[in-house]
C-alpha cells in the first residue's frame, strides 16, 4: 500500500526547505508581478501534461500558504493517485501577485516528487508477482533526500537507510580497514542500538559464505550476475535476507526479482528522474 504519511522529521524539513526555495526564487521581491494591481485576485488551474503518480501536495500547499494570503486550494486528486494527460490536478484562488510568485516553486516540487513516485511505481508494478521490495538509496538530490524518500513510499517503494546515521552498511572499504567481514560485523553488533540495523555488502559467493558464518542476517549482493544471485538465494535461505544492487534497470528488474531475493535497491529512483510536465493557467 502506498504511504503518504509524512514523518515528523520530514514535516520539519518540508517547512524549512520551502522557505529556502522561496527565498532562492523571490530574493528581495518579484519584480514582474508589480505589473499587476496589488489587490487583484485570480483563479488558476494546474494540470498534468502526462501520466503520473501525484506526489508533493503538502509541499505545494506550503508554497501557496506562504505567498498568497487567504489562498483557496482545491485538490481534485489524492496524493499517490495515478493521473492521465491533461487531467485537472489543483484549483487555486487568491491574490494574483501571490499566485504568480508561488507558481514556479510549487510546480518544481510537484514535478520532481511526482517523477520519483512515478518511476518507483513502475518498478513496483514490474515485480508485483514476487515477494520482493523495491528500495531506494542515498543517491538523492542534495537537500531533497527526505522529500525524495517520501516520494518513493508514495510510489509503493521502501526506504533504505536515511543517511549514515541510522544504520550500519558495511562495504568493501570498511571490511578492508577492519580486517575481515567477521571483525567488521562483530564491531558493528557491539555498537548498534535499536532500531539501527546492520547490513554487509559482498561481491562474491565466497564473501557471502564468510558473512553467513559470521552470523550476518542482512546481506547486500553487489553487482552479481543472475546465476550467482540464484546460488546466493539457496545459500542464504533461512539464514539471512538478501538485497541486490547494481545494474538494475526497467528491463531486467523482473528477472532479478524472480531469483527470490527480498529487496532490490535502485539508485535511479531518485537520481535519474525526468520531471513530470505540469502547467498552471489563469482562468
Amino acid at each position: 500500500m502506498k504511504s503518504s504519511i509524512l514523518y515528523p522529521a520530514e514535516q520539519e524539513e518540508l517547512i524549512r526547505h520551502v522557505e529556502l526555495s522561496l527565498k532562492e526564487d523571490l530574493g528581495e521581491g518579484d519584480l514582474t508581478v508589480q505589473l499587476i494591481e496589488p489587490r487583484q485576485t485570480a483563479q488558476a488551474s494546474i494540470i498534468t501534461r502526462e501520466e503520473a503518480i501525484i506526489c508533493g501536495q503538502e509541499w505545494v500547499n506550503q508554497v501557496f500558504y506562504r505567498c498568497v494570503p487567504e489562498v483557496e486550494l482545491n485538490w481534485h486528486v489524492h496524493e499517490g493517485e495515478r493521473v492521465l494527460p491533461n487531467q485537472l490536478i489543483l484549483s487555486v484562488a487568491g491574490n494574483a501577485r501571490g499566485l504568480l510568485s508561488a507558481e514556479r516553486t510549487a510546480l518544481n516540487y510537484l514535478q520532481t516528487l511526482s517523477a520519483v513516485a512515478s518511476k518507483t511505481g513502475y518498478y513496483v508494478k514490474a515485480v508485483k508477482d514476487y515477494s520482493c521490495a523495491i528500495v531506494d538509496t542515498r543517491k538523492t538530490i542534495p537537500g531533497l533526500r527526505l522529500a525524495q524518500k517520501y516520494a518513493v513510499r508514495v510510489g509503493g517503494g521502501v526506504n533504505h537507510r536515511m543517511g549514515l546515521y541510522d544504520a550500519f552498511l558495511i562495504k568493501e572499504n570498511h571490511i578492508l580497514a577492519a580486517g575481515s567481514i567477521k571483525e567488521a560485523y562483530s564491531r558493528a553488533t557491539h555498537l548498534a542500538h535499536a532500531p539501527q540495523w546492520i547490513e554487509v555488502e559482498v561481491e562474491s559467493l565466497a564473501e557471502l559464505e564468510e558473512a553467513l558464518q559470521a552470523g550476518v542476517e542482512m546481506v547486500l549482493l553487489d553487482n552479481m550476475d543472475i546465476n550467482s544471485i540464484s546460488q546466493a538465494v539457496t545459500m542464504a535461505k533461512g539464514l539471512a535476507s538478501l538485497e541486490i544492487s547494481g545494474g538494475v534497470n526497467e528491463e531486467n528488474v523482473r528477472t532479478y526479482a524472480a531469483t527470490g531475493v527480498q529487496r532490490i535497491s535502485v539508485g535511479t529512483l531518485t537520481k535519474d528522474i525526468k520531471a513530470i510536465d505540469f502547467s498552471m493557467r489563469f482562468k
